[in-house]
């Protein structure tokens, strides 16, 4: 059975693969509004804004990344909603394949595509100037805490991808995920932000990733950061798998 599942996933993969090579544009439309972003805090906001040694383009990329994989997890709530509504699960539940080869087919290519944009937008930010001193255990480090973090919103996505009633409804999701960076200490540091806006930023997930990855970039230890980015994203895996596959369940049923 379990050789099945791998057959069964990595043939329709290969498939939902196809879609993405297919229409590029995806990609390039999930980099454009961070690097939009980067563009405009760097050269437009980024001189007025006190990040002591460290350059802006280098403060403030962690929390691009993280905006990245929010925007990009759309598309992946898309794909899946448009497999739903074309009938085509009903046609794979009547073929001996592992069920569960669906889902995870839409989570590696969501997985790849993320990867992708996520390259395209440290290129941009290369351009502009960002430089790290990190080595490549750091570099590997950060690499796990975006894959981990991608994993995570990708089984987010599946839910409105499965129960969603409109394509606007499946991706809309996403919205409060890519503007969170901005409470958070992506762009300014948190303490110059007011009481109640600092409790949240200092207890909301983004935080602690971006200033985990900001760390490990710089070379600074990263403390306590790197365990609660890695709670915050386990836990945030745990729950949204449990509930994806319930709506599965429901969706198949």
């Amino acid at each position: 059975m379990t050789a099945y599942f791998f057959s069964d996933t990595a043939a329709l993969t290969g498939r939902t693969l196809r879609h993405v090579t297919r229409s590029m544009d995806t990609i390039i439309t999930t980099v454009i509004t961070p690097v939009a972003m980067m563009l405009m805090f760097v050269y437009v906001f980024g001189g007025a804004i006190d990040t002591g040694s460290v350059s802006y383009v280098n403060y403030m990329l962690p929390g691009i990344l993280l905006m990245t994989i929010a925007s990009g997890i759309s598309y992946t709530a898309y794909r899946l909603f448009t497999d739903v509504k074309s009938g085509i699960f009903e046609r794979f539940q009547s073929m001996p394949i592992a069920r569960s080869g669906v889902l995870w087919a839409h989570v590696i290519t969501s997985m790849v595509a993320n990867l992708i944009a996520l390259v395209l937008v440290v290129g941009v930010a290369v351009l502009m100037g960002f430089r790290s001193g990190a080595g490549v255990s750091a570099w590997l480090t950060v690499a796990g805490i975006l894959l981990l973090f991608t994993l995570a919103l990708t089984w987010l996505a599946v839910i409105p991808g499965l129960s969603a009633s409109s394509v606007e409804g499946a991706g809309a999701f996403a919205y409060p995920l890519i503007f969170l960076p901005f409470v958070s200490s992506a762009f300014v540091p948190t303490k110059t932000m007011p009481g109640p806006v600092h409790w949240f930023a200092e207890h909301q997930p983004v935080t602690s990733i971006v200033n985990t990855i900001r760390a490990l970039f710089t070379g600074r230890p990263v403390g306590d950061d790197i365990w609660i980015a890695l709670a915050w994203c386990v836990g945030l895996l745990v729950v949204a798998y449990v509930f994806a596959m319930i709506a599965y369940r429901r969706k198949i049923a």
